[in-house]
């Protein structure tokens, strides 16, 4: 073998090895945060905390971005994790449903803006809040006087907006806030991927989130569009399990394996910021 040919053969290997151990971090050992979990009310019975507990450290994951309806259901993990001192960072939100009922009123709702105000300033997670959400919003909805008091309260306390919305209603968010942080839940679930690539580049503060994007695989591999979109802005999405359903505690451990297994498909830096890095930087965190 002369020694173009050695050196070759030694490249490759190299390559394989290092494609090798990061499919194997990729799918066994990396570190993930649930930058959009539930604990709602309907899955307490099912799913107590501590066999939640079990769910997130049996899949490793290591932080979470709390919103459940009611608010309680985020206490209840949040006291869970802490007195049985468990290695996961809770990141808490204020979830802007009270009850089902909520659902389509409370963006034009008074008494949801003194709640989001009540819980900031003297509830269980007082100084800990990092933002307001998941709501879903559409269209016009987002023109109310009350939702402009929302956006409003999130820039005057530096707070993230976890918003699933339609890209009418993000316009007026950032219409409202130019400045606005907003973690776009489902990344518009079927917006283009160079659409989402051009809002990204027009708004600094958006990240998109993953959950129900059942187009990022074809095939059960990265898509082209999603791999490209991935390879120049893996700094700005974000991995969430989106347990709005029982069923969703159910197929938990499917959901993390599937994002696993795309990601070992990426080089690992790219594949770290997307499970737990991104998350690590927007909240000033470190992942056990």
């Amino acid at each position: 073998m002369n020694t173009i040919s050695k050196c070759f053969a030694s490249l490759t290997l190299t390559t394989a090895c290092a494609l090798a151990t990061n499919v194997s971090f990729a799918k066994d050992t990396m570190p993930l945060f649930d930058a959009h979990m539930h604990y709602n009310i309907e899955a307490r019975a099912e799913y107590p905390p501590s066999k939640v507990i079990e769910i997130f450290e049996r899949n490793k994951v290591r932080g979470i971005l709390a919103n459940s309806r009611p608010n309680e259901g985020s206490e209840l993990l949040a006291a869970e994790i802490q007195s049985k001192r468990k290695a996961i960072e809770v990141v808490p939100f204020i979830r802007v449903y009270r009850d089902r009922a909520d659902y389509g009123t409370w963006h034009r709702n008074p008494e949801i803006v003194a709640m989001i105000e009540r819980e900031f300033a003297s509830g269980y997670f007082k100084g800990k809040v990092r933002g307001i959400g998941e709501f879903h919003l559409y269209g016009d909805e987002a023109k109310s006087k009350e939702f402009a008091q929302i956006v409003a309260f999130a820039k005057q306390h530096d707070l993230w907006l976890h918003a699933h919305c339609d890209e009418a209603a993000l316009a007026v968010v950032f219409q409202l806030n130019p400045s606005a942080k907003v973690i776009w839940a489902h990344t518009g679930f079927s917006v283009a991927t160079d659409k989402v690539a051009a809002l990204m580049k027009q708004h600094a503060g958006l990240m998109g989130e993953l959950s129900y994007r059942n187009d990022v695989t074809e095939g059960g591999k990265l898509s082209k569009q999603w791999r490209a979109l991935f390879t120049h802005h893996a700094d700005r999405f974000l991995l969430g399990s989106d347990a709005w359903v029982t069923e969703r505690w159910t197929q938990y451990d499917e959901l993390m394996r599937y994002y696993r297994n795309w990601l070992a498909e990426l080089p690992k830096e790219k594949a770290e910021l997307i499970a737990y890095k991104n998350g690590e930087r927007m909240f000033g965190i470190k992942f056990p």
